[in-house]
């Protein structure tokens, strides 16, 4: 109908689609559908238990190419044995404990082959000559946020990158961390931005937890610096864990051409996956206690904090209630810590201080400051502690001050501050 009413022109299809689409914008379905849309997430590749064994540079004459391929892969999983510490063993026995050959790079000649090559040995019959090597110990589970800063932008997963890929396809089951990677598709998108990375919340932290059933968060962070297009990229990376997103380490590759740009990125990903395997062992990484908050119960570390705190609060209550009782109407407390009679509209003893309750209009936090200095510069006031703040509200502060409390309203209203003066205590506002 709406197209029907449109001139016959040339775009005037383009023109009733961009007026329907302006229509739809009222309808949630339409907006947020459109903040998601497109391709964003890479699925991470399926996680193995095998022992994978990367880098393995072989060169190789033979008297044909296809016969120094085979005698380099025989080394290449030789070498991969003793770089796991593996037991000296025969070839044949080292062949049937290799469940494939990875092959990262590699020339074939007539007579030569040169490659850098992986190994990964089956772990369920490699552990028989491994022993204890052989076997793992995990950690929690930890979500992986990984961030690329490049062209003064903060990137994770609101569109694909090839940091979020490297990450993907690192093969991970041989890690001792257990990594939660998200795909980034759909809402999660949204979710898990580099915004999120910088909250200290950690009930906002717990629930995105919840949501991957994971315990802490990884974030490591990649900042490509492209000296000019073409040219070489500097990489400087920094790995940072939990909510509070503590520093572990940091360290620089460079990429000869934004073609290398892949190779650097999978090579910092293991060096990446070598720090948070290290923090793990000296006892660094593990869950955040203030995370683990399950069915509304505390930690026992952490009810611990808060039952002492509410133990303290009770002291200083009685304490106070007892000061009260022993004090009588009217008296002040002198500068000497003693207590003297200071009747409200007249000047208590000379040498004594009286304390008086002001209450204070604090809209917002400037107002607060500007109102808590203007007081405290008042000739004649010797403190002013705040007792509640309540930035919107009414914030409370008492005030020491060596006169009545009719003098110190008109002190106040000499700094330009509006004063209305209510028995003992007084509301002032700018």
């Amino acid at each position: 109908m709406l197209a029907s009413l449109l001139p016959s022109r040339p775009g005037r299809s383009a023109i009733a689609a961009a007026l329907v689409g302006l229509a739809g914008l009222g309808a949630g379905g339409w907006y947020a559908f459109a903040q998601v849309d497109g391709e964003r997430g890479i699925a991470p590749v399926a996680a193995t238990s095998d022992i994978e064994v990367r880098d393995i540079v072989v060169d190789v004459t033979a008297e044909t190419g296809v016969a120094a391929r085979e005698e380099a892969w025989a080394e290449a999983q030789r070498k991969a044995w003793e770089k796991i510490d593996g037991p000296s063993l025969p070839d044949s026995t080292i062949d049937s404990l290799v469940s494939a050959i990875v092959v990262q790079r590699e020339r074939i000649g007539p007579r030569r082959y040169i490659a850098t090559l992986g190994v990964v040995f089956d772990r369920e019959r490699a552990t028989s000559f491994l022993g204890a090597a052989g076997q793992i110990q995990r950690s929690a589970p930890m979500l992986l946020l990984p961030v690329t800063f490049s062209g003064g932008t903060a990137l994770m997963y609101e569109r694909r990158n090839e940091w979020q890929r490297a990450w993907a396809e690192y093969q991970a089951g041989a890690s001792r961390i257990s990594y939660v990677r998200p795909s980034g598709s759909g809402g999660e998108s949204l979710l898990l931005t580099y915004g999120q990375s910088g909250r200290r919340s950690r009930t906002w932290w717990r629930n995105v937890l919840d949501q991957f059933n994971a315990s802490d968060v990884l974030v490591p962070i990649a900042r490509l610096d492209y000296a000019y297009p073409g040219g070489p990229v500097e990489g400087r990376f920094t790995a940072r864990y939990g909510p509070d997103s503590i520093f572990l380490d940091s360290f620089t590759l460079t990429a000869q051409n934004p073609a290398q740009l892949p190779a650097m990125l999978d090579q910092a990903v293991v060096r990446f996956n070598t720090i948070f395997e290290r923090a793990l062992a000296a006892g660094t990484l593990r869950p955040d206690p203030s995370l683990n908050i399950e069915g509304g119960e505390l930690t026992p570390a952490v009810a611990r904090l808060v039952e002492l705190g509410r133990r303290y609060q009770a002291q200083d209550a009685a304490a106070e209630r007892g000061a009260a009782a022993a004090r009588q109407p009217g008296e002040r407390a002198t500068s000497d810590g003693t207590i003297t009679d200071a009747p409200i509209n007249t000047p208590p003893p000379e040498g004594s201080v009286a304390l008086y309750t002001v209450q204070f209009q604090t809209p917002d936090a400037a107002a607060f400051d500007a109102i808590l200095g203007s007081v405290r510069g008042t000739p004649g006031v010797r403190n002013a502690g705040t007792r509640s703040t309540a930035i919107g509200g009414t914030s409370v502060m008492t005030v020491s001050y060596g006169g009545s409390i009719g003098e110190l309203a008109a002190a106040l209203r000499a700094r330009g501050l509006n004063v209305q003066q209510g028995g003992s205590a007084l509301l002032i506002s700018r």
